[in-house]
């Protein structure tokens, strides 16, 4: 097991297993959403809801024996517009079309952006009450905030993103003041401009420097051939990478350059609704452990889970799991 996670009192078995963070609403949830949206229901109200969907899949995940649980994103909506709609100096803009048929109000910078009071960590608080499993403290990276972001105050994208670094910081330092151990910075914007790399890395070092915890970033569906292997500079312990999407298409890069970090192998495709089988799995986990070192791999879905339905994405999570008792039964 990495050594830190050792120093930090963390305890994960061998391929550890976990999810990338967000989950499908439940159907009650929709209609709470709906509801307040109509203005049929007040904030404490959808807040209930929230919470009672957020134990429903925490209970999940422990039941079928996930090692490092998520609290399944049920207060938030698009990853970015969450962050920008607590944050001062962003106006919420127009609806731009993300992926497939979802819409999101992309945010405009139009002003000094600032961390005033923590934004996830009452809601992790909750979240860890809940199980006895280490929960992920789960934010969105600066470089991405800044690239899905509309910006008419800083003079560039460098000095957006590096105001933008210098905030999550501060909602790094207060989850691991609140406890948490184990911090995911998603950054899927990450392979879209090779060039932009550097800002990537410079960004992320000021979130993540001298703070005693363990960093997960994850990275979905991008160029790697133009960053591989110089995105290993991105100063985290581990990087969470889609792989039953592509083939396996990256451990070819892999074994040109080693990978020398901790890697959340992605085993089963979130924008399938096939449910994989578990030796299908097994066959991907396989070829990815002749790669990497097997007390460097993690095992989770592609991304996250919100775009499939409830009994779908358990059901990719139940053959996730069985699939990996009987991996660890080979290794034992």
């Amino acid at each position: 097991m990495n050594d830190k996670l050792k120093k930090l009192g963390v305890n994960l078995p061998i391929l550890p297993m976990t999810t990338v963070g967000s989950f499908p609403k439940t159907d009650k949830l929709r209609r709470a959403r709906s509801a307040w949206a109509k203005g049929e229901m007040n904030g404490q109200e959808l807040e209930n809801v929230e919470r009672e969907a957020t134990k429903q899949w925490i209970e999940f995940q422990d039941e079928i024996g996930i090692d490092v649980i998520v609290d399944g994103e049920m207060y938030r909506g698009d990853m970015v517009a969450y962050f920008a709609e607590k944050l001062p100096g962003f106006t919420e803009g127009g609806f731009v079309r993300s992926y497939g048929n979802r819409y999101y109000r992309k945010p405009i910078v139009t002003g000094e952006v600032k961390w005033k009071e923590p934004i996830t960590v009452e809601w992790w608080k909750y979240s860890q009450s809940l199980t006895n499993k280490p929960m992920k403290g789960m934010l969105t990276g600066p470089y991405t905030i800044m690239d899905w972001s509309f910006n008419e105050y800083y003079a560039d994208r460098r000095e957006t993103c590096l105001a933008l670094a210098h905030v999550i910081r501060s909602e790094v330092e207060a989850l691991v003041a609140a406890g948490a151990k184990i911090i995911q910075v998603d950054e899927p914007a990450t392979s879209v401009r090779p060039s932009e790399l550097p800002l990537v890395i410079e960004s992320m070092d000021i979130v993540t420097k001298d703070i005693p915890a363990y960093f997960i970033t994850h990275i979905c569906y991008g160029d790697f051939e133009k960053i591989y292997p110089r995105m290993l500079d991105i100063p985290v312990d581990n990087f969470d990478l889609e792989f039953s999407n592509s083939n396996n298409d990256l451990l070819p890069k892999f074994r040109k350059s080693p990978f020398h970090k901790d890697l959340s192998a992605g085993v089963v495709d979130v924008h399938s609704h096939q449910i994989e089988s578990v030796d299908v799995i097994q066959s991907r986990l396989k070829e990815i452990l002749g790669t990497v070192p097997k007390e460097q791999v993690w095992v989770d879905p592609d991304c996250g889970l919100k775009t499939r339905t409830v009994e779908e994405s358990q059901q990719k999570l139940r053959k996730i799991a069985e699939a990996v008792r009987e991996a660890r039964q080979s290794y034992a």
